[in-house]
């Protein structure tokens, strides 16, 4: 009984390590949104090992924007609390950001030991 409790704790102890080990391709990121071709720019977010691709990101006020969220090294989310985002590799959503000033972007994914560093600004214009 305690080499199976062992092993499971061991088994754990990985998967908890290497969550954001796992290298994965995605399209890479901007730090400021990009005209797309319908009424909402697109702004890319990339995480990566325990940081995003940019340390800012700039959008205009009460304008649409896409966000666009990949993980390219690891498994992520991506959370915006002021404006109810929240993003898991792959997934997008339409926003238009109302109040001008300056939000945190965070991993809201457990990804391993630099998780609670992982975090980058939104400023609002």
């Amino acid at each position: 009984m305690k080499k199976l409790l062992m092993v499971l704790a061991a088994v754990t102890i990985i998967i908890a390590l290497s969550a954001c080990g796992a290298n994965q391709d995605a399209a890479g990121g901007s730090d400021t949104a990009s005209s797309g071709s319908g009424a909402a720019t697109e702004l890319n977010i990339t995480a990566k090992n325990f940081e995003f691709d940019k340390t800012e990101y700039k959008v205009k006020k009460d304008e649409p924007v896409k966000l666009v969220f990949h993980s390219e090294e690891g498994v992520h989310a991506m959370g915006i609390s002021d404006f109810n985002v929240n993003l898991k590799d792959g997934e997008s959503k339409e926003v238009t950001f109302d109040k001008a000033g300056t939000y945190d972007i965070f991993c809201t994914f457990p990804c391993g030991a630099g998780h609670v560093n992982m975090k980058a600004k939104l400023v609002v214009e």
